[in-house]
């Protein structure tokens, strides 16, 4: 029994209570409403077989469950403090909120981290720092779109990370694209396909094709060229985005339960209402890096040149050689590579994926920038991040170590009105952003929440500009490894690019020139040979 259902019965009980105390007062009626039922509970308790507490204690067993489901909420309202929250703690919660709301945003009597704590980390200022960002115009954009690409998108540097509808709700894809529509930035739809709820604002989106296809895949679920087509050519869809793994839960494959495999949800995925649907753990399109890049170029000619690029948590790195190899084998390149974190976020994910699967985003990103780097591809090719990205310090940290824009899920959905109440795998998410349930969903008003997830955008670029400023830097694409210190002791502290040196261009082409770390993979077999 839910909680919820617990405090119905004892307000029923309560008020029923209070209405024969004031009418009839009489011990007896007081017995039946209040102490027969309990007895009853109790007796159920002693005969009942499936919860040991309950049967050696009854009634009062009972507490144990109803303490133990609304732990989190003691957890996050009366006990963690401001630093302690998992996976985003109360300081971010609290910067995202008032972000949203147009509120405030500094704090007072200076920083509750430990400065002197290993992992620490901290974007070095300049005594010459730049003008405020905020008095010398627009944002800076990012341009996305290669050599091969015919409709290069001109892109914000922080845009909405994957979401489907499904996972999220209707109301909360609309509040989330109409803010995207409303602030001049990009709204990934996720794997779930393009819904009408995409398209109402007119938001710009990032359409991702994972490994079920949906929304581009024949009956027996294998790629649609078709299907894509129409949908690729759509004026609203900027760039296209191929799923490989994501962080949260790398290698494995998603299962859209029966239950809610509604008609409307069915319709959009192109699957049968009402079954239960697997999506692969890989795809069915190519099987390996060559084919891979055969398919890349043909969703950008059906997509009439759009940006076409892939999103993956890093795992073997010796695969992701395999893929720039490819590039250089085929002469195709993705025009963008989105790097998600082993902390990326999800709506529902096996503990031992979500926990001890897929490379943290900050090892990954410097892997896969100095790879290309290392093969000559870095200059072509644009580098996005997904995973934990909430202020404007990792936005600052994920282009010091090599990215060129970033996407953020978590804090947009807090954004719109999440409380991390960390229930987004029950469809019972009090605040209706994750959930089908429309009892709940109407809650989440679109025309009030829209304006909050651009808010939330905006004043965080604003935030990672004012950084840049006082880092004495005159654009962002300035940042660089030497910009960022961690300490790695308590009497240690090094930059990132003494952590993490940086690769000479192109020394991955040519034996000689090979850094010791990556002699390794060149024992290994390779496509080219």
């Amino acid at each position: 029994m839910k909680v919820r259902e617990y405090f119905i019965i004892i307000s029923i009980a309560l008020t029923l209570s209070l209405i024969a105390i004031a009418q009839f007062w009489t011990p007896a009626l007081w017995f039946f409403i209040i102490i027969g039922p309990l007895i009853i509970l109790g007796i159920f308790d002693i005969f009942q077989t499936s919860h040991t507490i309950r049967r050696n204690f009854p009634l009062l067993g009972r507490f144990r469950y109803i303490l133990e489901s609304i732990r989190p909420e003691i957890m996050q309202y009366f006990v963690e403090t401001d630093t302690e929250g998992r996976p985003l703690n109360r300081i971010l919660r609290s910067l995202i909120y008032r972000r949203a709301k147009g509120e405030n945003d500094t704090e007072p009597f200076g920083t509750q981290m430990d400065l002197y704590h290993s992992g620490y980390e901290w974007l070095e200022h300049s005594m010459y720092a730049k003008t405020n960002p905020k008095d010398i115009g627009e944002f800076p954009r990012l341009l996305i779109g290669g050599k091969d690409c015919k409709q290069p998108y001109s892109s914000s540097l922080l845009n909405i990370s994957a979401m489907s509808f499904g996972s999220l709700s209707n109301n909360a894809v609309m509040a989330l694209n109409k803010g995207a529509k409303m602030g001049n930035f990009a709204h990934n739809t996720g794997e779930g396909a393009i819904s009408d709820y995409h398209l109402e604002h007119g938001g710009d989106l990032i359409w991702q094709i994972g490994t079920g296809y949906f929304g581009c895949r024949h009956e027996d679920g294998t790629f649609n060229e078709t299907t894509f087509r129409k949908n690729a050519i759509r004026h609203e869809v900027k760039m296209i985005e191929i799923k490989l793994s994501q962080g949260a839960k790398p290698g494995h494959g998603g299962i859209l339960p029966a239950s809610k495999n509604t008609e409307e949800i069915a319709k959009i995925r192109h699957v049968q209402p009402g079954v239960a649907v697997h999506s692969p753990p890989s795809h069915s399109a190519f099987s390996d890096p060559i084919q891979f890049m055969y398919f890349i170029k043909n969703l950008r000619e059906l997509s009439d040149g759009k940006p076409v690029g892939f999103k993956l948590c890093l795992g073997r790195k010796q695969e992701f050689m395999d893929f720039c190899e490819a590039m250089i084998f085929t002469g195709i390149l993705p025009d963008f590579i989105t790097v998600d974190g082993g902390e990326g976020g999800t709506g529902a994910a096996p503990v031992e994926f979500s926990n001890s699967m897929g490379m943290p985003l900050r090892e990954g990103l410097i892997f896969v920038h100095d790879t290309l780097v290392g093969f000559g591809l870095r200059k072509e090719i644009k580098v996005i991040v997904a995973g934990k990205i909430i202020t404007g310090f990792h936005m600052a940290r994920a282009l010091a170590l090599g990215a060129d824009g970033c996407n953020s899920a978590r804090a947009m959905m807090l954004s719109i009105g999440c409380i991390q109440a960390l229930q987004c795998n029950t469809n019972t998410c009090p605040v209706g952003v994750a959930t089908q349930n429309a009892s709940l969903v109407k809650g989440l008003v679109v025309e009030d929440k829209a304006p909050r997830a651009k808010r939330y955008q905006e004043a965080t670029i604003h935030s990672f500009l004012e950084l840049v400023a006082a880092a004495g830097l005159n654009s962002p694409q300035d940042l660089e490894r030497e910009h960022i210190s961690k300490r790695v002791g308590l009497y240690d502290v090094k930059t990132y690019a003494e952590i993490y040196p940086n690769i000479e261009e192109g020394s991955l082409l040519n034996i000689d020139t090979i850094p010791e770390d990556y002699k390794k993979f060149f024992h290994l077999t390779r496509i080219m040979k």
